[in-house]
C-alpha cells in the first residue's frame, strides 16, 4: 500500500512547504491566525512491506513537491474496542506496513530560532495505537509555547518486537526484538536533522509518552543508539517498561507465534500476508498483547531501569508521574462490577494484585490509611499502585539516586464529571492539558469549561517550561523542588495546585514492598 501523501504532488504558493533531505512537503497553516504550520503524513523511512522484520532505511528520494496535509498509515495492529470516552479522540487510518511517518507543527520554517522540540510517543502500550489521535494534535501546544511539535507512529506488537535471533541467523533478522524502538530512534534522527528546518533546536528535544508512549520513553533513555537524540524526558503514567523481556521469554513466544501462524521458518512468517500475521497473534499465546522490548545485547544492552537507572541518560532531566485513580478507566469501565464492590468480594479481586497471603494485610492497611473507603475504592487504588504510581515512584527513586540532571515528580488529581463523575482522575485524563486540547477532548473531559481551560493552563505551561529548561517550575505554581527520597515532593495539579511531601505516603509504605521489583523475565 503505498501512503496517500505519495500520490498528490502540490505546489500551491499559499500552504507552507518543508524542504526535507528525501524531498519537499507541503503543508497547511492552522490555529489561531493560521500562525503554526502543519505537516502531516511525512516519511522518515522507507516502507517495511516487503522488509518484514528488518530495520528501517532511509526514504527513496522525490523531487517534486507531495501534499502532506493527511495523516500516514496507521501501523499493523489488532483491532481495538470503541471506549465511549475515548470518542473525541479517534482518528483511525488505514493500516500498512508502509506506516513510517511522523507529523509536525511549527510556528517557524527556517528563520534561525531555536525552539525547544517536543516529540509525542504514543500509547496503547507496544501493541496498538498511532500519532494521529485528535488528542495529540500538536497545534495549540505549539501555539501557546513557540516549541515544535512531533507525533509519530512506528511498529508495533510482533512486527516490531519479534525476537529471533534463537530461529534464524540471517542477519538482517537480528534487530527484529526492537524494531519499534529503533524506528523511533531512526524519527529522532530525522528531527535533529531537520531541527533547523522545522524551526527548532536539535540540542533541546524532550521526548514525552503515555501509558505505553511513557514505556518507550523508559526504554530510550536505556539504548545507547538514542543518546544524545533527546536531551529531557516525559513518563506520564507508563513506568512499567522498568525491565525489558529478556531472549529467554522472548524465543518461546517468537516460536509461539510461528506456531500459531502454522509456518516453520521465520522467512516463512515473514512473507505471511499482513492480515494472516495480525491473526496469528491473535490466535498465540500472547493474544497479540503480550509484546516489549528485548535485551538482546544489541540495541539494548540492558534493563532499561533494573536494578538502577541507566548511566547513559544520567544527564537529562525526568519528569514523571501518574492520575489519581488510573484504574478506574481500565478496572471499571472494563468491568463495571468493580464500581460496587462488597468487602466479602473485595479479597478475591485483589488476590489478582497481590500475593494471597498478603492480601487481608493489604485490605487492614488500606481501611487503616484511607478510613473513609469502600470496598470498590480500596480495589481501584490498590490496581492503580500496583500497576502505575508504584513504578513511577521507583523510577523515580531510581533516577534521583543516579546523580546528575533532576527528577520531578507529579500526580493529577482533577476529577472529569463524565460518566456521572465515578472515573475520578483516570488513565490518559491529563493529555487533553499538557497538549492543551480540552476541545477536543470534551468525550473525557467534559464539555469546555473555565475548570478544564485552567488546568490546561498549568499542565501545559509546565510540560514546556519543563521542554525549553528542563524545570517544569511556572509563576502559576507554587515552589516545586525535585524529587529524592527524604521529602518525595510532589506537585498534585487539581484547581488550587499544591506541591505536597509524600502524597500518598501510607498507601507507598504499605504497597511498594509488595511490588514486584520489576526484574528481567
Amino acid at each position: 500500500m503505498t501512503n496517500a501523501a505519495d500520490e498528490r504532488e502540490s505546489s500551491t504558493p499559499e500552504r507552507p512547504t518543508l524542504a526535507t533531505r528525501s524531498g519537499p512537503v507541503v503543508g497547511t497553516r492552522e490555529g489561531r491566525s493560521e500562525a503554526v504550520n502543519v505537516f502531516r503524513g511525512v516519511r522518515y523511512a522507507a516502507s517495511t512491506e516487503g522488509h518484514r522484520f528488518e530495520r528501517a532505511v532511509d526514504p527513496r528520494p522525490w523531487t517534486k513537491p507531495l501534499d502532506a496535509n493527511g495523516f500516514g498509515n496507521d501501523c499493523p495492529q489488532r483491532p481495538s474496542g470503541d471506549v465511549p470516552v475515548f470518542s473525541s479522540w479517534a482518528n483511525p487510518q488505514p493500516m500498512s506496513e508502509d506506516c513510517l511517518f511522523l507529523n509536525v507543527w511549527t510556528r517557524g520554517l527556517r528563520d534561525g530560532k531555536k525552539r525547544p522540540i517536543m516529540v509525542w510517543l504514543h500509547g496503547g502500550g507496544y501493541v496498538t495505537g498511532s500519532g494521529s489521535s485528535h488528542g495529540y494534535d500538536g497545534a495549540r501546544l505549539a501555539e501557546r509555547g513557540d516549541v515544535v511539535v512531533v507525533t509519530l507512529n512506528h511498529r508495533l506488537n510482533g512486527f516490531g518486537y519479534s525476537y529471533l535471533s534463537g530461529l534464524s541467523d540471517d542477519p538482517k533478522y537480528a534487530d527484529a526484538g526492537n524494531l519499534g524502538s529503533l524506528d523511533i530512534v531512526k524519527a529522532l534522527e530525522w528531527v535533529r536533522d531537520h531541527a533547523d528546518a522545522i524551526g527548532g533546536d536539535a540540542q533541546n528535544v524532550t521526548i514525552f509518552g503515555e501509558s505505553g508512549g511513557a514505556a518507550k520513553v523508559s526504554t530510550l533513555m536505556a539504548m545507547e543508539g538514542a543518546r544524545g537524540l533527546f536531551h529531557r524526558a516525559i513518563a506520564q503514567s507508563g513506568s512499567m517498561s522498568l525491565a525489558g523481556f529478556s531472549p529467554r521469554l522472548a524465543t518461546p513466544l517468537a516460536k509461539d507465534l510461528m506456531k500459531s501462524a502454522r509456518v516453520t521458518t521465520v522467512e516463512e512468517l515473514a512473507a505471511l500476508p499482513m492480515d494472516a500475521f495480525i491473526t496469528a497473534m491473535m490466535e498465540s499465546r500472547s493474544k497479540g498483547a503480550f509484546f516489549r522490548p528485548v535485551v538482546d545485547g544489541r540495541s539494548l544492552t540492558r534493563h532499561p531501569f533494573t536494578p538502577d537507572a541507566p548511566p547513559i541518560s544520567r544527564d537529562v532531566p525526568l519528569l514523571v508521574g501518574t492520575n489519581n485513580t488510573e484504574m478506574r478507566l481500565q478496572g471499571g469501565l472494563g468491568s463495571p462490577e468493580n464500581f460496587s464492590l462488597s468487602w466479602e468480594q473485595l479479597p478475591s479481586k485483589l488476590g489478582e494484585l497481590v500475593e494471597p497471603s498478603q492480601v487481608q494485610k493489604v485490605i487492614d492497611g488500606m481501611r487503616r490509611v484511607h478510613p473513609d473507603y469502600d470496598a470498590s475504592e480500596v480495589f481501584f487504588q490498590v490496581a492503580t499502585f500496583r500497576n502505575y504510581r508504584g513504578t513511577a515512584l521507583r523510577q523515580a527513586e531510581r533516577k534521583s539516586a543516579s546523580g546528575g540532571a533532576t527528577t520531578y515528580m507529579y500526580r493529577m488529581d482533577w476529577k472529569t464529571p463524565v460518566e456521572g463523575g465515578r472515573l475520578k482522575s483516570p488513565h490518559a485524563l491529563e493529555i487533553a492539558f499538557v497538549f492543551d486540547n480540552v476541545a477536543r477532548s470534551t468525550s473525557y473531559t467534559g464539555p469546555e469549561t473555565d475548570a478544564t481551560k485552567h488546568m490546561a493552563d498549568i499542565m501545559a505551561d509546565a510540560w514546556i517550561a519543563f521542554a525549553r529548561t528542563g524545570n517544569p517550575q511556572t509563576s502559576a505554581l507554587p515552589d516545586w523542588p525535585a524529587y529524592d527520597v527524604s521529602s518525595r515532593t510532589t506537585m498534585v495539579f487539581d484547581l488550587q495546585p499544591q506541591a505536597v511531601k509524600d502524597p500518598d505516603g501510607g498507601e507507598r509504605e504499605l504497597l511498594q514492598e509488595l511490588l514486584p521489583d520489576g526484574r528481567s523475565f
